[in-house]
């Protein structure tokens, strides 16, 4: 009988490759790799050696979502109304005998501030105290400085935002002031204020 070098299993001495490992085994019987009277507590460690469980850390390893230059916008808290409309509005106002204008002007308001109001730290005033409150004290001077300041603003976020529409507080004076000697001047005023909240909805709805 012998013994394998690389292992110290029990052959026959017939055999070429040990039954255990694999390794070669010498021809001439070799004695065992370690003395059957040392005990068990001194026999090496068969795991002491290349232990194939002691894989490196994969938590160590960068994280694959950790992406660098990605930057993440907040998603939208609702979706915003994108169907404000000139014959809408004057349809419905007919119809509400002025109530709808109102609840028109007072959701431009609330979805200006929805919009805007964490880039530019503006905070436009409700329509509903400016038409019961500011605008009867001041007789009319405080609606004409809400709705410059509100146009600018839109005007001002459609270019932050990239949207090619013309729109801004020139439109108000344009149209609205000047153009009410038309009389057609305030309709075209109220389409382009429409028009571009209507855009500002749309893109808010997608980018946030």
């Amino acid at each position: 009988m012998k013994f394998c070098q690389q292992c110290g299993q029990s052959l026959n001495d017939d055999v070429q490759f040990c039954t255990a490992c694999g390794a070669q085994v010498a021809s001439a019987p070799a004695q065992p790799a370690y003395s059957a009277s040392v005990s068990n507590s001194e026999q090496p460690n068969a795991y002491a050696q290349s232990n194939t469980y002691a894989q490196p850390n994969t938590y160590a390893q960068p994280n694959a979502y950790a992406q660098p230059n990605v930057v993440y916008t907040s998603q939208p808290v609702g979706q915003l109304k994108t169907n404000r409309g000139l014959i809408k509005l004057i349809l419905l106002s007919l119809i509400t005998l002025g109530i709808y204008s109102i609840v028109y002007y007072s959701s431009i308001s609330n979805d200006i501030n929805i919009i805007a109001s964490r880039y530019d730290g503006k905070k436009t005033m409700h329509f509903c105290l400016l038409f019961f409150i500011v605008s009867p004290i001041t007789l009319g001077i405080g609606a004409i400085v809400w709705y410059h300041k509100i146009s600018a603003r839109i005007g001002s976020e459609l270019a932050r935002r990239g949207i090619s529409y013309s729109f801004g507080a020139g439109s108000f004076w344009l149209w609205n002031v000047l153009g009410s000697f038309i009389l057609v001047g305030p309709f075209i005023y109220i389409h382009k204020l429409s028009k571009a909240m209507n855009l500002l909805a749309e893109n808010y709805n997608v980018r946030g």
